[in-house]
């Protein structure tokens, strides 16, 4: 589940493929997160799950809540955390005001889209999205597909097996 790049600068934790076909992201945002000790070390061995996450703004700060990170197995007692805690996020305060009034203004939702580690500090990936119907759904998937069976086409044809 995690990879390494070659230089080592970013390697990925987890993924929400699903946030991508249930919303339409509009932008994509880079926050820190405010961890525990025995979080990171969770967070080192991959054991995350990010399906029911989101963000919210409260009080002008940003939390990420849902996200389930597994207890550190050598973690006891005091060392140990609570794996559904909300974890607060980290972005400037002008990122922070025009996403407040953004969400205000319109029907958006802040959907944690990849959680990663960028020169050793995690980080996520949180999209500002549109929810979609089930219309949408179909029709975004059958762009997909139309748009793959057009890309196979042109590839057998440059290889001349049409």
């Amino acid at each position: 589940m995690a990879s390494t790049d070659r230089s080592g600068a970013t390697r990925r934790i987890a993924e929400n493929r699903r946030a991508r076909h249930d919303y339409q992201v509009l932008e994509t945002y880079e926050a820190g997160l405010v961890l525990q000790g025995s979080e990171v070390k969770s967070l080192r061995l991959g054991q995350v799950q990010l399906a029911d996450a989101f963000a919210r703004m409260s009080d002008g700060e940003l939390w990420l809540e849902g996200v389930h990170i597994a207890p550190y197995q050598f973690a006891n007692g005091v060392g140990a955390h609570d794996p559904d805690r909300k974890r607060k996020l980290l972005m400037h305060r002008e990122e922070l005001d025009k996403l407040e009034a953004r969400l205000n203004q319109e029907r958006l939702a802040l959907v944690p889209l990849r959680l990663y580690f960028r020169d050793g500090r995690a980080k996520v990936e949180l999209g500002l999205a549109r929810g979609r119907k089930k219309g949408d759904k179909r029709q975004a998937i059958a762009e997909r597909d139309s748009k793959r069976e057009i890309e196979r086409a042109l590839g057998r044809q440059q290889k001349g097996m049409d």
